[in-house]
């Protein structure tokens, strides 16, 4: 117990309280065995361990000391903590007695923030506890209790284990010896309801993290789900009809119909698109038939370009074993020294095993090509015994430099029937090509002869919708033009009416357009309005505006008024069919002219 208080001890030295007398400081940190550092920067406490109240991983250092930049080296185990006296600007805190056991601490709680601070003066106020534990950290809330305890909350965790350093000093308001005055500080851990929230919701967050962290994971070793199967329906059906045509999307809609045959969507209704998509899928079995033929084509010829270029380097081979022989000969074999001779009998040896087991290989494509033969073709004695010659010049060396010539010729006879069993096999090649291709052609061209018509019908039904259209848009124009029509003359009847009633005296006064003071105001009103808008505007419009300035004014009014001045104004038709539209323009200007 004694070590592990020691340890507490020594783990919960205290930094960046307020002093004034920096040399006091210093000198504690001398006696801990640590260089005095600087008090700016921050302190950062990673992987505190809150069962046990100390750093982990780390030997037992100052832990307030901000801008702690290295690791100290280890304290000795029986060194004793040294703690100085500690001024502040209020009090002064004097240490306890270094041989007496540090003061005993409560089990810490989980999250803890708050600490019990007992053993406060009588006189102590809350401006001189904030004063003495602001410099542990942040302090969010004291809770002052009348019989000199209280509560501090800090914001962080590691403030509570430099506040805990202070337990076990006195404290003496001032350079007063009253016993209000004085008191000796305890510091514990206290259990609060807002640490133990805040702790559960930080391990909560962590929980989250970590199953989104698994969960990530998981997806991304999870191995790749299939495309899903669009449903069955008319439309879907002709673009897998259409995708099974084509090469390159034959596997994606061969499995889209796999699907729906499963799936049962095969019925009297869809049999017959069904049948077609199987018909289109047998009809891709000659096109892989042929592809196949082609890679055997392909296969065929590079065999036989490789025989011929193998041939070519035996017959290459041969000529270079005859320089090395000839050069072996007495004429020319005595002017060459021992190296010389060594090198071309060596370089004759390596030559000729090549020779032979290019040799091998080649009569046993031959071999296999002649086993492949049919029974109905028989073989030719001559080329039993050139396989026979040839084998024994394999095995028998000493009669290759009479054999060379016949060898040679034996290869350009074997080179000539060759040649020609590739021409008549081209020939007919060729012939089963030309017959394909005319057929391909026809194809193609009675192909095009059906789209044609398909298009021709197409459009054919199209003039017909598009003459339909037009002769009901314009039987609409011919009864607008009726109703409008019949409208006018109603219309002109009833301003006539209106007028005689109203102004008799007026029309025998004058025979001319305007005849009173309130038409030409709203002659003027009216041209102002049309000149402001230069397209025109329809009567409804006009009387909307007019009757803003005057609501007794009505749309026959205006009408037989703009209709009388010709001049003046003009009515035009605009628009198609049923958004035909009269619209009135001012035409004052050009009248003006023409009066």
């Amino acid at each position: 117990s004694t070590d592990g208080g020691r340890n507490l001890s020594l783990d919960a030295i205290l930094m960046g309280l307020p002093m004034s007398d920096p040399t006091a400081w210093a000198t504690a940190m001398n006696n801990l065995g640590m260089a005095p550092m600087g008090m700016t920067g921050q302190p950062l406490l990673p992987d505190f361990d809150p069962a046990l109240g100390m750093m982990t991983g780390i030997p037992p250092i100052n832990p307030m000391m901000p801008g702690l930049g290295i690791v100290p080296p280890p304290i000795p185990p029986d060194m004793p903590a040294v703690k100085e006296i500690i001024h502040c600007k209020s009090c002064t805190l004097f240490p306890p007695n270094p041989h007496l056991p540090p003061p005993a601490t409560r089990e810490r709680p989980p999250g803890c923030k708050t600490v019990f601070v007992g053993g406060l003066p009588e006189n102590g106020t809350e401006q001189i506890i904030m004063e003495v534990f602001e410099q542990c950290g942040e302090v969010i809330a004291i809770r002052k209790s009348k019989k000199n305890f209280c509560h501090i909350r800090f914001a962080e965790e590691f403030m509570v284990d430099k506040a805990l350093y202070l337990s076990g000093y006195r404290i003496r308001l001032g350079s007063s010896t009253d016993k209000k005055d004085t008191g000796r500080l305890h510091v514990d851990f206290a259990q609060a309801r807002d640490d133990l929230y805040e702790w559960e919701c930080k391990q909560r967050m962590l929980a989250r993290e970590e199953r989104h962290r698994r969960r990530l994971a998981e997806e991304r070793f999870r191995p790749p789900s299939p495309p899903p199967v669009v449903h069955y329906s008319d439309h879907e059906c002709s673009v897998v009809a259409e995708k099974l045509k084509d090469d390159t999307k034959f596997s994606e809609a061969i499995q889209t119909l796999l699907t729906w045959i499963e799936r049962g969507e095969v019925n009297r209704r869809t049999a017959n698109n069904f049948y077609s998509m199987i018909q289109s899928a047998n009809s891709h079995i000659r096109r892989l038939v042929n592809e196949k033929a082609a890679h055997e084509k392909e296969m065929e010829e590079a065999k036989e370009k490789f025989k011929l270029a193998l041939s070519g380097i035996l017959v290459q081979f041969e000529q270079i074993v005859a320089v090395y022989h000839s050069a072996s000969k007495q004429k020319a074999w005595d002017h060459f020294t021992k190296a010389q001779r060594k090198n071309i009998s060596v370089w004759c040896k390596q030559a000729e095993e090549i020779r032979n087991i290019h040799n091998d290989e080649l009569m046993g494509i031959r071999r296999e090509e002649e086993m492949e033969m049919s029974d109905e073709e028989i073989e030719d004695p001559s080329e039993m015994k050139e396989m026979e010659e040839s084998a024994l010049m394999s095995q028998v060396e000493a009669l290759k430099e009479e054999n060379d010539s016949l060898r040679w010729q034996l290869d350009a006879y074997r080179n000539e029937v060759e040649l020609l069993k590739q021409e008549q096999g081209k020939a007919s090649r060729d012939e089963d090509t030309t017959k394909e291709q005319q057929m391909k052609l026809l194809q193609q061209a009675l192909q095009g002869m059906q789209k044609h018509l398909l298009k021709v019908q197409e459009e054919y039904k199209k003039r017909e919708a598009e003459l339909e259209k037009v002769k009901e848009d314009k039987l609409k124009i011919e009864t607008l033009l009726e109703n409008l029509k019949e409208q006018e003359s109603s219309t002109s009847r009833v301003c006539a009416c209106s007028q005689e009633k109203e102004c008799p005296v007026e029309k025998t006064l004058s025979n001319s357009p305007v005849k009173s003071e309130r038409e030409v105001l709203l002659v003027g009103i009216i041209s102002t309005f049309l000149h402001v808008h230069p397209f025109g505007a329809s009567i409804e419009y006009i009387c909307s505006y007019l009757q803003r300035l005057d609501s007794k004014i009505c749309t026959a009014e205006v009408e037989v008024l703009m209709t009388r001045l010709q001049n003046t104004f003009r009515q035009e038709l605009s628009g198609v069919g049923a958004s035909l539209e009269k619209r009135w323009k001012f035409c004052g200007f050009d009248g003006l002219k023409m009066t």
